[in-house]
């Protein structure tokens, strides 16, 4: 496994490699399983004679002015290892300077998807993100690239703006890994209390039980009257939408959505999805 820190000399790692399919699974490090499992899809996407990518890259314009980016765990070490153990042919490791010109004045805004859930409480969080991603395609000149479930709004704009702007890449979906009682895992994680911890569960479960309504009001309401059990628990948003366009369903409908929250505890933020199916029948 080679590890990589800057642009010229991905270039040139580039230009060697041009013959095999390549994958790409960009992250923010700090590793956990839901990472693991992205990293063995994209090796199962290229095979054994393709070539997986990882980027490590903590990208400061997707956190707002009030967010944890100099607290965002960095472990790098251990990101290293888990990559070699999950079979990355190289990583790219760069630094702010690498990515971002000093008097950089372009960055790519969507105007639909990103507008609600959790676009509305992080503003300016998805140009980031879709800015960095958009680099890191033509940086890496990935053929397909894998991304999360757990971050499903997310996953939709990359969709979308690999839609708009004809990047030449496939998105992969991985599904949400999770820890045996249901929190999915996610770096944020490790900031919660020993009590939050054991209440966050509440999340999987309302969105499960959800499951069990005849309408998509009904569900919603389900989901929200059990989240607010737990004293600890404030939902941020709750909302089941449709699963390309992520506009708000018609509460007195039923059929397949997807039910997506954000919730805190204390000051942790976690989010969660799952598709849901109700029926009026």
């Amino acid at each position: 496994m080679e590890v990589i820190h800057e642009v010229s000399a991905l270039r040139t790692w580039n230009r060697e490699n041009t013959l095999r399919r390549r994958a790409l699974v960009p992250t923010m490090g700090a590793l956990h399983r839901g990472h693991t499992s992205l990293l063995d899809i994209a090796r199962k996407e290229v095979g054994e004679e393709g070539q997986v990518v990882a980027t490590i890259f903590v990208n400061p314009t997707q956190f707002g002015p009030n967010e944890d980016l100099a607290a965002y765990p960095r472990t790098l070490e251990s990101d290293l290892e888990k990559c070699n153990t999950h079979g990355a042919d190289l990583v790219f490791v760069p630094d702010s300077r690498s990515i971002y010109e000093k008097d950089a004045s372009i960055e790519i805004h969507e105007l639909s998807l990103s507008q609600g859930l959790c676009g509305a409480s992080r503003p300016g969080h998805f140009t980031g993100v879709c800015t960095v991603v958009a680099k890191l395609f033509n940086l890496t000149q990935a053929d397909v690239a894998v991304f999360g479930e757990k971050d499903f709004q997310q996953l939709a704009i990359i969709r979308r703006m690999v839609r708009d702007l004809d990047f030449p890449i496939e998105i992969v979906a991985g599904p949400t890994v999770r820890e045996k009682d249901g929190l999915a895992l996610s770096s944020r994680n490790t900031y919660l209390s020993e009590e939050d911890r054991s209440s966050a569960p509440v999340i999987r479960k309302a969105l499960r039980e959800a499951g069990n309504a005849r309408t998509f009001g009904e569900a919603s309401q389900i989901a929200r009257n059990l989240i607010e059990t737990v004293n600890s628990a404030k939902i941020d948003y709750l909302e089941i939408v449709d699963p390309v366009s992520l506009k708000p369903v018609d509460p007195e409908s039923g059929g397949t959505a997807r039910i997506i929250a954000a919730v805190y505890f204390g000051k942790t933020r976690l989010i969660d999805n799952r598709q849901i199916d109700t029926s009026l029948s």
